[in-house]
């Protein structure tokens, strides 16, 4: 058998990732990683009686079921719970390790008051109620001042019930500005929006039950989304399931992908597009679900006589051949994934929640979701669903002639505005309008953070930074002392996942709508609270109508009656999966049509000149521009490294390969083409410097990755949780900058341009 270099990078990287998808080694390391290391902050468990208890992670968005051993009064380690229909006892790193989150030194073990200047950590404890009634005080006179409409909240995720109170207080308050962190959601709810009429929860993939994954840069076996959801359904792959991975580096993904298309970056929506044309050209589409489920797809003409083109028309356009030459890509190829795409028994194009970097390419996701159309798998099994918002009984929130007259103010993030009227989320954007406002003009001047480090995972970190020093009051709610939290006024910190309750409903990209119950294992280590009870503290204590809409005991309460008849199963299962909110294909569109929607003309506001939203290809301008002997910089998620709000535990950093970090040198990869033409060779040190920033790394030559481009891994260059975990390699997103999409806002922005020089 002929093995080619492609074949045999393929081999060598599957090796690797069967070796860290495997259960084995990790266990191994759990045993003994919370104890024989030599930090000093390492418990001793004291003999007593051994009990097993489950629970829910939510470190990540992925919501794994998890069980958890403690010896006595300590915990001692942590596994994926068999029976959990999202990880089926899979567990990633960050999983496994949490254990040093819950007894190490990055935890903020009381209330804290900020004693020195903003961004320097110093802080001094002070009591839960006098730091409340410090809370209330300013957020008072922010709405004395008729300033309610200045209040905001950014948080990691806007689902379940813990987020729904942060909203609920900002309503009662009096502002719109409750935010939520960027990821590759943005895109999937708009395009849900725009072809099928739903306001999505979860934008969901069967992969348990795909037979054919077409994933268009989604790193399904990096760590990204839901980690043991996608592990779970790879493990269970048999000779009758494909993978096949469009990517412009050998991810783990790809190395392990039945087929790897390594099309240039930011071509997608193009492939996407010319595989379309392909099963149309071969009348290989669902002749069914076109003929009655779908709108948009031959030329129309509008209820005022306007000619419109259809999506067969747009597809002729994209022929293999045009879309090689854009993507790189073999036209053969392209038609032959096509063919077995359509012909597989239950495929599924994905893209977006996986991506490396917090991009939301409304072309690329609405020509993916057109490939599911065309095949007919939408709410089917081993197809792509929605999943709608969630639903409380809950009395509705009481206003105040304050709050009543914030209703229709524009949201600090020009989110919904006549601008951007489809984003519901804009976070990327408020840093530039912040820096752009006068002392007296700020969007925002009073700001919660739950659950979200945007200081260190929005791009641009420096201005983001800058942007913080602005805002004249920031209340963080974290656990840790993150790089958010010490740009803080006071910190009210939640409890470690092992400590308290929390509803974790639909992660992200998984096929099902499951909601689960996350509850304490241990009692809390140390003075901390449950954000739930937090902010009810802080509504009742302001008052008014406020208190009025914030009428439960405490978060328990709450939850209880939030959940209603959901509570008991979940209290009993550990979880729900809520399939009665699943729609059949006929009742899943509440589009005018009633169908899906190919061209949604009649939801999509025209902006910029843009009067169409038929998917298309749009090359996208990167930040740098044109760079003699420049490289284009690129992020990469690995599994062994933690890249959103939470950072690495000390021990998941000892995973990290020396080929990637050495010591607290952090390794860039590139082509040995590219290392050629820069006159630079493996382990050379050097410097990268972007439009953004600069930072000193060493040269890792990899053949897996086009020339021209240079990857570095998202979750590093911490500055602050403590000793064990900052100083390690470099942030990427400090040297990356946003370019937002001129119709909806969201950043699209897929590498940066760069110099790479020796040091």
């Amino acid at each position: 058998m002929k093995i080619d270099r492609r074949c045999f990078l393929s081999l060598a990287g599957g090796l690797v990732v069967g070796h860290l998808l495997s259960p084995v080694p990790w266990k191994m390391t759990d045993d003994i990683a919370i104890w024989t290391q030599n930090w000093p902050w390492t418990p001793v468990p004291e003999d007593g009686p051994v009990s097993w208890k489950e629970t829910v992670c939510t470190l990540c968005p992925g919501g794994c079921g998890v069980k958890v051993r403690t010896i006595k009064d300590r915990v001692v380690k942590i596994e994926g719970k068999e029976d959990h229909p999202v990880n089926r006892g899979s567990l990633c790193p960050l999983g496994y390790a949490s254990i040093q989150y819950l007894y190490g030194p990055s935890r903020v073990k009381t209330p804290m008051k900020r004693t020195g200047e903003r961004g320097d950590g110093e802080f001094e404890p002070i009591g839960w109620d006098e730091a409340i009634t410090e809370v209330n005080r300013k957020l008072a006179a922010l709405r004395e001042n008729g300033k309610s409409h200045k209040a905001a909240c950014i948080a990691g995720d806007d689902r379940g019930t813990v987020p729904y109170l942060f909203k609920r207080f900002l309503e009662a308050y009096g502002s719109p500005n409750f935010i939520r962190t960027p990821s590759g959601r943005d895109a999937h709810e708009t395009a849900a929006y725009l072809a099928q009429g739903k306001t999505a929860l979860n934008v969901g993939f069967d992969l348990e039950n795909a037979t054919y994954i077409l994933s268009f840069g989604c790193g399904l076996l990096d760590g990204c989304g839901a980690p043991g959801y996608q592990f779970a359904a790879y493990s269970r792959f048999g000779e009758d399931h494909t993978l096949v991975q469009v990517e412009s580096r050998l991810s783990n993904t790809a190395a392990r992908a039945g087929k790897w298309l390594p099309a240039k970056p930011g071509t997608e929506s193009a492939l996407a597009l010319g595989m379309a044309s392909v099963i149309i050209d071969k009348g290989l589409y669902d002749r069914n679900f076109i003929d009655n489920h779908a709108f948009g797809f031959e030329d129309f003409t509008d209820d005022n006589g306007n000619m419109h083109m259809g999506f067969r028309s747009l597809a002729a356009e994209y022929r293999p051949d045009k879309v090689a030459e854009i993507t790189g890509l073999d036209a053969r190829q392209i038609e032959s994934v096509a063919v077995e795409f359509a012909r597989s028994d239950k495929p599924v194009a994905l893209c977006g929640y996986y991506e490396s970097r917090i991009t939301a390419d409304i072309d690329k996701t609405l020509a993916v979701h057109a490939l599911n159309a065309l095949v007919g798998n939408i709410n089917q099994a081993g197809g792509m669903f929605v999943f709608p918002e969630p639903e409380y009984d809950l009395p509705a929130v009481s206003k105040d002639s304050i709050a009543s007259d914030a209703t229709g103010k524009p949201r600090a993030d020009l989110a919904g505005s006549g601008q951007y009227p489809q984003s519901r989320y804009l976070l990327n954007l408020l840093p530039e309008r912040i820096l752009e406002a006068g002392n007296d003009d700020l969007p925002v001047e009073a700001l919660l953070v739950l659950d979200a480090n945007p200081v260190y995972t929005l791009e641009d970190s420096k201005k983001v930074q800058e942007a913080f020093e602005k805002i004249p009051f920031i209340v963080s709610f974290s656990s840790f002392m993150d790089e958010t939290a010490k740009m803080a006024d006071i910190i009210l910190p939640d409890h470690h996942f092992l400590e308290g309750y929390r509803d974790v409903p639909a992660p992200d990209g998984v096929g099902m709508p499951v909601v689960s119950l996350s509850e304490p294992v241990v009692d809390p280590q140390y003075d901390t609270r449950n954000a739930g009870d937090t902010i009810i503290d802080i509504a009742q204590e302001m008052g008014g109508d406020i208190g009025k809409s914030f009428p439960w005991d405490d978060y328990g309460d709450f939850l209880e009656k939030a959940l209603s008849d959901r509570y008991q199963d979940m209290s009993s299962n550990g979880y729900v999966v809520n399939r009665d909110r699943v729609a059949d294909v006929a009742d899943a569109f509440e589009t005018d049509s009633g169908k899906y929607e190919f061209h949604p003309i009649r939801r999509h506001t025209p902006n910029n000149g843009d009067t169409e939203k038929l998917p298309g290809y749009r090359e996208v301008g990167i930040p740098g521009g044109n760079l003699n002997n420049g490289v284009t910089l690129v992020a990469y998620k690995s599994p062994r490294i933690a890249s959103g709000a939470v950072a690495n535990p000390p021990f998941m950093t000892k995973t990290i390969d020396s080929k990637t970090l050495k010591e607290d040198k952090l390794f860039i990869q590139i082509n040995p083409e590219t290392a050629g033409n820069l006159n630079l060779k493996q382990g050379d040190k050097a410097v990268i410097e972007t439009p953004a920033g600069t930072a000193t790394v060493r040269i890792d030559l990899f053949e897996g990755i086009m020339p021209g481009l240079a990857a570095m891994p998202a979750g590093l260059g911490h500055t602050a949780y403590s000793r064990f975990i900052a100083g390690k390699g470099v942030n990427v997103n400090a040297l990356l900058r946003a370019v937002p999409d001129p119709a909806y806002g969201m950043n699209t922005a897929w590498g940066i341009r760069a110099q790479l020089k020796k040091a």
